[in-house]
């Protein structure tokens, strides 16, 4: 039986979905503390819109280290440890009008809801699972499947792909997110971009880059959908 699936939606977490009250980078911060054995600021080391491996890769550079597979994985794995630690200590909160959002999506047959998110799988787990969020998503494209963001669109399609036998329409596919770099990745694909003003990126800041859509926030959830001409 053919799928119903017609609509794929793409969301990115920090910025979008959810704030984590600083527990990403409190938690890089102490992983840098324990691998590398010095305490940083993090000045020079872009992180929002970039994948966890490309920060990683910053992080070896910066401090001179040898970048190894091996390395990256045991660093990625002190990091996932305090990330885990510091959600339960930090003030975040899930963005104005996603639960709804979420809902009125899920409730569709037609979509098939995903992530597209420069956090690790196991990341993206303990945030969106720490703000009850996790269950709404089917797959995801992290950075486990590659440090440069823009790769991340093609991996999300061939995972919709498996799972459903659909070819989503690039017309129909939305990626969702708060910084440049997603707007970036959408362009790959040519899928629609969706630009929301939530995160480290004004509205103002976001126009530049021409997304298709543009929000200050998704609080206006039945506005949003129409724009999206989601019936």
């Amino acid at each position: 039986m053919a799928s119903a699936k017609t609509h794929l939606f793409l969301f990115d977490i920090d910025g979008t979905l959810i704030t984590s009250g600083g527990a990403g980078v409190h938690a890089l911060k102490l992983a840098v503390k324990d691998f590398f054995g010095v305490e940083d600021d993090l000045a020079g080391v872009e992180i929002a819109g970039r994948t966890d491996k490309w920060i990683t890769s910053c992080l070896f550079r910066k401090f001179g280290q040898a970048e190894t597979p091996e390395r990256v994985t045991a660093f990625l794995d002190i990091y996932l440890g305090y990330l885990h630690q510091q959600l339960p200590h930090c003030e975040g909160q899930v963005l104005p009008g996603i639960v709804e959002l979420l809902e009125e999506l899920k409730a569709r047959e037609t979509v098939s809801l995903a992530l597209l998110t420069g956090n690790l799988g196991k990341g993206a787990e303990l945030k969106l699972t720490h703000y009850g969020v996790w269950h709404y998503f089917e797959f995801g494209a992290y950075a486990d499947d590659s440090p440069n963001r823009n790769d991340l669109g093609p991996v999300a399609q061939q995972r919709a792909f498996d799972k459903y036998r659909v070819k989503f329409a690039p017309e129909n596919t939305f990626i969702l997110g708060d910084t440049p770099h997603d707007i970036a990745c959408g362009e790959v694909i040519g899928a629609k971009t969706v630009a929301i003003a939530t995160g480290n990126y004004t509205a103002e800041q976001l126009a530049a880059y021409n997304p298709t859509y543009l929000f200050n926030d998704l609080s206006d959830v039945p506005g949003v959908l129409a724009k999206l001409g989601i019936a």
